[in-house]
């Protein structure tokens, strides 16, 4: 073959063998394009803008439930844990809104480890064929609030059937014993019990009203501790006089705190009033003041029938008894601790327990103090 032809042809076949490399690196590069794609789908950068700065919970989700992109609410609210979602409700929900493409709502408990469920509606929408938004807001303190509102109601109608029917009752028998004074008497006075545990119910339901609409901004003011304690034990004089009771008071004298008079001593009355009304006859309760730079703590202790470790977490709801059976006897309504317990959040304080069933129970009420130089400066 002619040299010139020869090195003609070969020239032709580099071009074409060079022509073919570059057109496969570029199919190459195209196709590890496309997988680097499908690997790891971006978020839009509008959507992740938006969810830093979200304060409820959003999620991004790609189409192998791995979590892309989380607002801070989620992580903590314990939605996600890694890359996952926790609820596999929720998991489920995205699936089924990444294969229908239709946006979904609703609302769903979700279990969370080592933390309480939490009630949340969920909104979830496709952001493409690959990724899907999850929008979740926290409505647990909402439900939960819905919950106490109708366990409040449907206990305040219960606890008034109890003396309202009781008086009507005995108003017919007084009717009927007309003729007999002394059964007219027996009668009257058993009303007049039935109608003192009435208005005790009604005060003290206004009175947790009334805590519950207080603003702690409203209750910064001096009260003396001497002339609450001084009444919160005349205010139990009678019955423990009558059961045999020594009701003792010592501690420290002198001290304020920072408050609402009536609130505060509405709080130390009503422990008082628990010791004496749960302690065994001829036996003592014991009313303890004990301060520090920062706070006061109101211990009211009692040799009482104590509380059980399973139900020492419940005795601050709202008409929650330790003994149902002893309650018509000792006039209680189950709302005096949850009083308590509202007093002390309210003044920025707490509630400590201690109990041993069968051995009594000590309370402790704790208080912002106030110094004598503050209290002379308001």
């Amino acid at each position: 073959m002619d040299p010139t032809i020869q090195a003609a042809v070969a020239a032709l076949i580099g071009v074409v063998v060079g022509a073919v490399g570059v057109l496969t690196w570029h199919m190459s590069d195209q196709i590890q394009r496309r997988e680097s794609e499908l690997e790891a789908p971006v978020v839009p950068a509008g959507v992740a803008t938006v969810l830093s700065t979200l304060r409820s919970s959003g999620v991004v989700v790609d189409e192998h439930d791995v979590v892309l992109k989380a607002s801070a609410p989620a992580y903590k609210l314990g939605l996600v844990r890694e890359d996952q979602l926790v609820s596999e409700e929720l998991a489920e929900m995205v699936r089924q809104v990444r294969r229908d493409g239709q946006i979904l709502e609703r609302e769903m408990t979700i279990e969370r480890p080592l933390a309480a469920p939490l009630t949340v509606n969920a909104r979830v929408a496709p952001l493409s064929s690959r990724l899907v938004l999850a929008l979740l807001e926290d409505r647990t303190r909402e439900r939960r609030v819905e919950a106490v509102r109708r366990d409040f109601v449907a206990n305040v109608s219960h606890e008034l059937k109890t003396p309202v029917g009781a008086i009507k009752i005995l108003a017919e028998a007084v009717e009927d014993a007309a003729d007999d004074p002394e059964a007219v008497r027996r009668f009257a006075s058993r009303m007049r019990v039935e109608s003192d545990r009435l208005v005790d119910l009604v005060h003290q339901v206004i009175e947790l009203s009334r805590l519950q609409d207080t603003d702690p901004v409203e209750i910064q003011h001096v009260v003396p501790l001497d002339p609450v304690v001084a009444e919160a034990v005349d205010t139990s004089a009678l019955d423990a006089q009558e059961r045999g009771i020594n009701v003792i008071v010592r501690g420290e004298s002198g001290v304020s705190v920072r408050g609402d008079r009536k609130l505060v001593s509405a709080a130390v009355s009503n422990l008082v009033a628990n010791a004496v009304a749960y302690s065994s006859d001829n036996t003592s309760v014991v009313l303890d003041v004990t301060c520090d730079e920062a706070c006061v703590e109101i211990s009211v202790i009692d040799q009482g029938i104590g509380i059980s470790a399973t139900e020492i977490d419940r005795i601050f709801e709202r008409f929650y008894r330790v003994d149902p059976a002893r309650h018509r006897s000792t006039g209680g309504n189950g709302l005096g601790l949850s009083i308590v317990k509202h007093v002390a959040a309210t003044h920025g304080g707490d509630v400590r327990v201690w109990s041993v069933e069968g051995q009594g129970s000590t309370f402790t009420l704790i208080l912002p103090r106030i110094t004598e130089q503050e209290g002379t400066n308001q």
